[in-house]
C-alpha cells in the first residue's frame, strides 16, 4: 500500500463510498487485504477497451474520464468519474472484456481489487464480500435505470416522422436495453 496513506484513510474513505455502505469495519478490514493501490499520471489509460477484464476499482484521488469507441469515428467521452467513484464493476460479475476506457485527467490514485482474489472471498463465503456484490447490482440497476431514461428521452426529442428511421437503426440497442421491472 503508498505509505502515503493510512490503513484508517482507506476504511474510512470506503466506508463513504455508496458501493460499500453496507459493509461494517470488520467486514470491510477483510476486503481492504486484496486491496492494491495504484497511481496514475493525467492521460494514462488504469485500463483500455477491449482488455481482460481482471478487477474493479475505487476512485480515491484525482479524475477520470470514461471513453467508447466508435465504429468510424474518435472514441466518445462518454462519462466523468470523481471520488468514490467505483468502475470496472461488470468484469467481477461475468469476466468479460472491457466495455470502454477509462483514463486519468488529472494524477490519480485508485484502489484495485483483483477478480480471483475477490472471487476467493465469495467463494469462502465472506459475507463483505457478498455485501459488495449486493451494492454492485444496485449501482448497475442505478444505471440501467438512467441509460432506459436516457434512450426515452432521445426518442422523444427526435421528430415524429424520423423516429422509425431511428427505430431502425437503433434497434438492436434498443430491443436489448428493455425495461425489466
Amino acid at each position: 500500500m503508498d505509505r502515503s496513506i493510512t490503513l484508517e484513510q482507506v476504511i474510512h474513505f470506503l466506508l463513504e463510498t455508496p458501493m460499500f455502505e453496507e459493509l461494517d469495519a470488520a467486514e470491510l478490514s477483510e476486503i481492504v487485504h486484496i486491496m492494491q493501490v495504484q497511481s496514475f499520471r493525467s492521460g494514462q489509460p488504469i485500463f483500455s477497451e477491449g482488455e481482460h477484464g481482471d478487477s474493479w476499482y475505487v476512485l480515491f484521488r484525482g479524475n477520470a474520464e470514461v471513453t467508447k469507441s466508435t465504429p468510424f469515428g474518435p472514441q466518445r467521452s462518454v462519462a466523468e468519474l470523481g471520488g468514490h467513484t467505483c468502475f470496472g464493476e461488470m468484469a467481477i460479475l461475468d469476466g468479460s472484456e472491457r466495455s470502454a476506457t477509462v483514463s486519468a485527467t488529472e494524477d490519480t490514485t485508485v484502489f484495485r481489487f483483483p477478480r480471483v482474489p475477490f472471487l476467493q472471498l465469495l467463494d469462502f463465503g465472506n459475507l463483505g464480500a457478498f455485501k459488495l456484490v449486493h451494492g454492485m447490482a444496485r449501482i448497475l440497476c442505478q444505471r440501467q435505470r438512467r441509460l432506459t431514461q436516457q434512450v426515452s428521452d432521445l426518442m422523444e426529442e427526435v421528430e415524429e416522422e424520423r423516429r422509425p428511421e431511428l427505430r431502425r437503426d437503433l434497434g438492436d440497442l434498443l430491443d436489448s436495453f428493455v425495461v425489466s421491472e
